[in-house]
Parts: structure tokens; sequence; C-alpha cells
């Protein structure tokens, strides 16, 4: 919105022409959603209080996390809430990129807060069912894999990390594609978003990281001289990676152990959606494995202790799923498991911008 108002006066006064750089955009719109989250923060905690929405815990958890009960939760509408204005207050909203990552964003948030809605309503930890959730999460990741299938010009090969010349063209399969993406990791997120800032540390920073690639991947120049594919418009990305990363921030001021509000799936859900988009516009969909490292680990630990529990009949791979709780299980303490997930999560992120050289 800035850049709209304000750019066109460079031509009276030259100060005006900061509004036209990408990095000075980006730089305070992450001030900006840091600065609100700040700001609104205990009085949002404390409407959350009043209105006595707080989070239930599992029978089935560990112990440890029965003093969490009562803590305030659906703190998304904090991060994602500050992340939208940001992103509305800096970005160019001429480029059809930064409204398909809001349509994402808004109808993320939305199951996300239906499931909450449903726990507080219910009294207990189960939201809504899994096939519904999923169902609709397929639905909206559908509708923007359409959305950037049908943007002119824009490229469906995969590229793999590390090489530069192996390619796979999916055509109109990158729909379906594209939409496996944005819900795994929107559900991956889900997942690890079980300990005091474990969720949000990992996010802030792959959008740190994502936050270079799409710079990249936006300057001609720059791309083509680190040989990964150039997507016209995409620069416009860095701006809402640098809102998720400043929001991020802002939030793990009050969600750092012990926390005084959980972002709940209001928040986890569009934020995981939210780097999947990134993800995809950038084509730097393989890389997301990378990037989100820490996430992939928690999904795949459920999927592993799942599919090993029916095969033995019993039988449990890990003490307990996702990953993070079968650390509370052998004994390691809550800021432990937490600060060794987020220096994971920035040893992924270093290898992902490694990427950038070695292919």
């Amino acid at each position: 919105m800035l850049y709209h108002l304000l750019y066109p006066l460079h031509t009276d006064l030259s100060f005006f022409n900061v509004f036209k750089y990408i990095t000075f955009r980006t730089i305070y719109s992450g001030l900006t959603s840091f600065v609100l989250c700040l700001m609104l923060g205990t009085t949002f905690i404390g409407y959350m209080r009043k209105l006595q929405i707080g989070q239930y815990i599992r029978d089935c958890g560990p112990s440890s996390h029965y003093d969490k009960k009562g803590t305030p939760t659906m703190g998304g509408f904090l991060i994602i809430g500050t992340t939208v204005f940001s992103i509305l207050l800096w970005a160019r909203l001429d480029t059809f990129y930064v409204w398909i990552t809001i349509i994402v964003t808004i109808g993320f948030t939305a199951i996300g807060f239906t499931d909450d809605y449903v726990k507080q309503m219910k009294k207990e930890g189960e939201g809504l069912s899994a096939r519904n959730k999923f169902l609709i999460q397929i639905c909206i990741s559908l509708i923007a894999g359409i959305l950037i299938y049908l943007t002119p010009g824009f490229n469906t090969e995969l590229h793999f990390p590390f090489f530069k010349d192996h390619t796979i063209d999916l055509g109109i399969g990158y729909i379906f594609f594209t939409a496996l993406v944005i819900t795994g990791a929107s559900n991956a997120v889900n997942l690890t978003d079980g300990l005091d800032g474990l969720a949000i540390g990992p996010v802030t920073i792959a959008a740190a990281t994502f936050l270079l690639f799409s710079y990249v991947a936006g300057h001609a120049k720059l791309a083509d001289y680190l040989q990964i594919t150039f997507v016209p418009g995409c620069a416009e990305l860095t701006v809402i990676c640098g809102a998720i990363a400043g929001a991020g921030l802002g939030f793990l001021w009050f969600n750092t152990n012990p926390a005084q509000i959980f972002m709940g799936d209001t928040g986890s859900l569009p934020l995981g959606a939210l780097l999947g988009t990134i993800a995809v516009l950038t084509k730097q969909e393989i890389l997301l494995v990378i990037v989100g490292g820490v996430f992939v680990m928690e999904a795949l630990s459920v999927i592993i202790q799942v599919s090993y529990f029916k095969f033995t009949k019993g039988k449990r791979f890990f003490r307990m799923a996702p990953l993070h709780h079968h650390f509370e299980m052998l004994g390691w303490r809550e800021p432990k498991i937490i600060v060794r997930f987020w220096i994971i999560a920035i040893i992924f992120s270093l290898i992902a911008i490694s990427t950038l050289k070695i292919r």
C-alpha cells in the first residue's frame, strides 16, 4: 500500500525513492509485524483469558504438560493478523503472487480457527476430524495450485538441489503437486507445535531462509549467476518472508518457555501453508524438505510410529510421537529439546543456502 501511495511522490521528493527497493520494504515489513506483536501481545493474551479460551491437554500426552492446561491459545490470530497487515502495508499489491499467499493464509487460518473453536466448544482436545480437516486443506491447496498454474509464464518444472541440469516437467500435474506441498507443509508444522516455542522458532528460521531465495529467484542477474530458476515477480515474496519472520520473533517473546500463549491450529496450519506456497512460487519445492528439516523429522516420526505400531501389532518405535515427545519421555527437559531443535533448524537452513553454490 505504501509503495503505491508514496513511491509516485519520488519525482518531487527523492526520499520517497526508498519505497522502490525491496530490501527497504522487507526490513520494515519485518519490523512492523514484530513491533505490532509486542504492542498487541499482552492485550491479546488478557482478552483470551477473559474469554476463557485456554489450551486443553490430551490425557495420552506427557504428564509434564498438565500444568499448561488453561494457557491461552489461538495466538495464531496475533501472528497471522500482524503478518497480513504488514504485507498489505509494505508489499506491492499489483503482484499476483502476493494475493495467492494471502488467499492461502486466510483459507488455512479459517481451518485452524474452526478446529480450535470446536475444541473450545467440546471442552476437550479433539477438534475437527482429521478427514474433514484434510479434505478442506486439499481443496484450498488445489485452488492455489490452479491459480499458480494459470499464471502466465509460470514454470511447471521441478528442479533438484545440488543439480543444475536435472528437471522434471509435471505439466498440469503441477497443480496436484502444489496441493501436496502446501498441505504437507501445513500439517508438518502443526505436528511440530507441541512445546513452548518449538514450532515458531523453525518457522522464523525457514522464513528468513526463503527471504534470501525469494530475492535471488526474483532477480534476473542473480538467478542466472547462481543457476536457479528466475521467477519474474517473486522477489516481492521477500517482503512476505520478512513479515513472517518479524511476527514469529514477536510471538516468540510471549511463546518462549514458559509460554504465556500458544498459537494453536489457528497459527500452525496457515504458517506451514505459507511456507509451502512460498517454496512453490520460488521454484524451491524440493528444497523445502531441507529448509523445513525439523518439520519433516516430526512428520516422519508420526508416520513411522503409526506404521510400526500396525506392522508389529501394538509395539512402538518411539516412546511417543511426534519426535519431541520421544525426547521428553527420555527425560530431556523442555527448554533443552526446544533449543536443540532450533539449532538443527539453523543447520538445515545453512545446508539449504549452500545449494546456491553447490550445483
